[in-house]
């Protein structure tokens, strides 16, 4: 019983878990059953090791009276009723003996519908309908007699299906009919088969409202063992189509799986239904199983009939995967196209990039020589601008002053007072007017460029360093290398402005740049990188 209800908890777990995830209630039964197929040699191992302790124990009875030798018989086929064939047929010819020996004419009825079964079962339909006319029907009880003709109901059913035949299936499918009518008329149904049986009468179903919720509800919630759940299952999914079918079906699997029936017709038809629904790979799943089932039971008809539809569906199958193949081959030409594609369009792309970094680096570089350029136009621009402001300034000057002086002289040279002209020329002083001119020159350069003197500086070592002195903005060393700061080069024109030789000037220049810390060839370039600062410029 605890088994039933963990059973349709995991039914219920599932449909539930369905009803979230999207899928279909019989697509979670089908991953129910996929998950118990694989089971299925735990359970077969269950039951055997059932029957084996079960066998013992029967056998501590050491009562050898016939009721006693009956039972222990009896039990054990039913074990093996829906598990093994040939053991279900020892014990079947046991109890048959054991009924004859006694002359127990209900036992032997009982005794010969059970072998009848076993043989239906494993698919020997004449030997079964011959042990069935062994029968004799005077005077049989009413639940003998019901047994008796659902069975021979089952066997005209199987005929008729094995058939397959427009004439003959049809007269053993109205014979079918009839002993099933006669059966219901003998012993009427109870309320849990009138329930069932109203699946397979659609005006009740719709007058009534019932749908197959209704009755997958009702089955799972009857309490009804393992094996009888599967055969109510089974029965029910005959009234339904499609999913609903699949849904019975599997259930119906399901619990055969769970316990160890082999002898099932729910597997197959569970495959034939995937398979006309175009389930090709679970129908082939359902219908191997199907085939291992009586293999394992030993109905070697039914094994011959399921194995004469397992090549249709594996065909079936084989073409879909083929198909499938194809569509991954064609699938995986356009990805691989598409993939040389890409991988041109990004070579092609990746080179563009390269040339535009390229163009780009070549024009950040083009920009900074042209900075550089402005820059140096601009410092030549405002030195030259400083140097022709200094030389109207001074020319200016000179002309102010020579012009007191004419007129000083013409004055004292009018009044004959050239003791007065001879005073008057005494009083110019030449070197204190180029003074003037130098002071002039270097506020102009420590103007333009006020770090000259501290930047000249770190050219020379420590010990050689010109410093000017107190009262000096330039000594004549610094003022040499300040007009060259200038862009004056010509040795001529420094030695005129600072009034030197041009040896002198040279001498000076070799000099320094003996004592400086870089190399004499880059000694010019280092002191033209000392920075120009325009005051205009940095005032805007």
């Amino acid at each position: 019983m605890n088994r039933i209800k963990i059973d349709i908890l995991l039914i219920v777990a599932f449909l539930l878990f369905s009803s979230f995830s999207g899928s279909s209630e019989s697509d979670s039964l089908l991953t129910v059953l996929k998950s118990e197929i694989n089971k299925e040699q735990y359970y077969t191992q269950q039951k055997e090791s059932y029957i084996q302790k079960l066998k013992k124990q029967l056998k501590q009875n050491n009562s050898s009276g016939f009721i006693s030798q009956f039972r222990r018989d009896s039990i054990l086929f039913e074990e093996y009723r829906s598990f093994k064939y040939d053991s279900a047929f020892i014990y079947a010819r046991r109890m048959i003996e054991l009924s004859k020996v006694h002359n127990d004419k209900a036992r032997l009825i009982h005794s010969t519908i059970s072998l009848s079964t076993v043989l239906l079962n494993s698919g020997m339909f004449k030997e079964s309908f011959d042990e069935l006319e062994k029968v004799e029907t005077f005077g049989m009880s009413h639940s003998l007699r019901f047994d008796y003709l659902i069975l021979r109901a089952r066997i005209n059913a199987g005929i008729a299906a094995y058939d397959n035949d427009a004439v003959f299936s049809k007269i053993y499918r109205k014979r079918s009919e009839e002993d099933f009518k006669n059966a219901e008329s003998n012993s009427p149904s109870n309320s849990f088969e009138k329930t069932i049986n109203l699946a397979f009468h659609p005006d009740s179903l719709k007058k009534k409202g019932l749908n197959a919720d209704f009755f997958f509800d009702f089955i799972t919630h009857s309490k009804l063992s393992m094996r009888n759940l599967a055969m109510a299952s089974t029965r029910i999914s005959y009234a339904f189509k499609s999913e609903d079918k699949i849904r019975f079906l599997a259930l119906a699997a399901i619990n055969d799986i769970r316990s160890s029936t082999k002898e099932t017709l729910a597997i197959l038809l569970l495959g034939q239904e995937l398979f006309r629904l175009g389930n090709s790979t679970d129908a082939y799943l359902c219908i191997q199983e199907a085939v291992s089932n009586a293999k394992f039971y030993g109905a070697r008809g039914h094994e011959v009939q399921i194995q004469s539809v397992l090549p249709i569906v594996a065909s079936k199958l084989l073409d879909e995967k083929q198909h499938e193949r194809d569509q991954f081959l064609i699938g995986s030409l356009v990805f691989l196209i598409i993939a040389v594609l890409l991988f041109f369009a990004l070579f092609i792309y990746r080179n563009q990039m390269i040339r535009i970094k390229a163009n780009e680096r070549i024009i950040s570089i083009k920009n900074e020589e042209l900075e550089s350029l402005n820059e140096k136009l601009w410092e030549s621009s405002r030195i030259k601008e400083e140097f022709i402001g200094l030389f109207f300034s001074s020319v200016s000057t000179s002309i102010e002053t020579l012009e007191k002086i004419k007129r000083k002289i013409q004055h004292n040279i009018k009044h004959e007072n050239y003791q007065q002209v001879n005073a008057v020329l005494n009083n110019i002083q030449i070197e204190r007017e180029r003074t003037i001119l130098y002071q002039t020159l270097d506020n102009m350069i420590l103007t333009l460029f006020p770090n000259f003197i501290s930047s000249f500086n770190l050219l020379l070592r420590e010990e050689d360093q010109l410093w000017p002195k107190a009262g000096e903005t330039l000594n004549a060393n610094l003022r040499i290398f300040a007009l060259m700061r200038l862009g004056i080069n010509d040795l001529d024109t420094i030695a005129k402005i600072l009034n030197y030789r041009v040896s002198t000037v040279y001498t000076y220049k070799v000099r320094i740049k003996s004592k400086a810390i870089v190399p004499a060839e880059d000694f010019e370039r280092k002191l033209m990188e000392i920075k120009f600062t325009d005051v205009k410029k940095n005032q805007s």
